[in-house]
């Protein structure tokens, strides 16, 4: 999940208060009638992505082949770019790459153009899983990009496998102050949640509150907060195992195998990176036809086989299935990441989560 690496925040409160008002200006929940014998050619499109996200010459690949010219811009988190979105007018974005749960809050402000199937033929690639995300079942008004879970990633030469978040939260002696947690609230969040059998998408203030506690107990035991040089750690041997996204653990794998990824016995997540169609757009058949051809399985096996994620085109990771036997948390299949739970937008409680957020990280 790319905007991960970096940190946050903008006030959720005051984004989507923004975004619901843009959407009482007008918009619906019907989607555009789309011309199936549109000219691409004589359409423009405009994506926003996370840099390093897609190949560097995705935009030349894209025109070749569809004829449409391509503009890309990039964003460093989902904050970002959901607040240019919700701005108000047109942001001239026609696709926007966000995370699951804000491309729901981005549909709920109305905000976002239903996905027409017919126009999206490749969408036949998906495996099946990729349409029971519980922020958006059937993929109607977004296509997921890459997906995958968080857990422990950890140097096997150096510990046994951690078997539970607590391994992170309360490490043994050995440990303390050679573990990191991930700072972005929701995974921030995460080991807690599930050490304590809470939902990773809780809204109740009395079980936060048990989440804030336990954070802060386990915050003397940390090596550090770390979203961007955790793998690194491990690799110089400074941390014996870090809370980390399954994606990331693999760049550590890939300068020593000595590191591998486990997810703890409580459970975990379900993240995906989504497409949208952003409603403003004035080039919805060509923006269908970015989408689809994202999903073509050669031009979406180019993510695993590059960043290293899982996606959710059964195509496309067949092509790659000789990288699971050096990163092999690759070879995940869907029905295993269906165990994770599913982030969705936390609505009015984004804030409470900020607020947590800020109360353990600056205790």
């Amino acid at each position: 999940m790319r905007q991960r690496a970096l940190t946050k925040k903008a006030s959720w409160a005051v984004i989507m208060t923004a975004a619901l008002a843009v959407a009482g200006c007008g918009g619906g929940s019907g989607g555009a009638a789309l011309d199936p014998e549109a000219d691409l050619s004589q359409q423009t499109l405009t994506t926003s992505v996370w840099a390093g996200y897609y190949p560097e010459d995705l935009a030349e690949q894209f025109q070749g082949a569809v004829g449409t010219p391509l503009t890309i811009t990039n964003h460093a988190t989902n904050e970002e770019i959901m607040a240019k979105l919700t701005a108000g007018g047109d942001s001239g974005i026609d696709v926007a790459f966000v995370s699951g749960q804000f491309a729901q809050a981005l549909n709920e402000a109305g905000l976002v153009e239903p996905i027409n199937p017919d126009f999206v033929p490749n969408l036949a690639n998906l495996y099946p899983e990729a349409q029971s995300l519980a922020y958006d079942k059937g993929n109607k008004f977004s296509v997921p990009y890459a997906w995958g879970t968080t857990g422990i990633c950890y140097r096997s030469d150096l510990i046994a496998e951690p078997t539970s978040w607590n391994d992170i939260l309360e490490p043994s002696a050995e440990n303390k102050g050679k573990v990191t947690a991930l700072a972005t609230e929701r995974w921030l969040m995460l080991p807690a949640q599930k050490a304590l059998g809470f939902s990773a998408n809780t809204t109740d203030e009395g079980e936060m509150e048990q989440v804030k506690q336990k954070l802060i107990a386990a915050k003397p035991n940390l090596l550090a907060y770390d979203d961007t040089t955790f793998y690194s750690r491990l690799v110089s041997g400074e941390a014996n195992a870090v809370v980390a996204w399954d994606g990331w653990c693999n760049y550590g794998t890939a300068e020593d195998p000595n590191i591998k990824f486990t997810v703890p016995k409580e459970g975990s997540d379900l993240w995906a990176d989504t497409m949208v169609i952003l409603k403003t757009s004035k080039n919805k058949e060509a923006a269908h036809a970015f989408i689809n051809y994202i999903l073509d399985t050669n031009n979406h096996a180019w993510v695993a086989e590059n960043i290293l994620y899982k996606v959710p085109n059964k195509a496309s990771m067949d092509k790659v299935k000789e990288l699971v036997a050096t990163f092999p948390n690759l070879g995940t299949q869907p029905a295993e990441l269906l165990k994770g739970e599913s982030l969705v937008d936390l609505g009015e409680a984004g804030p409470l989560y900020t607020r947590i957020a800020t109360e353990v990280t600056s205790s």
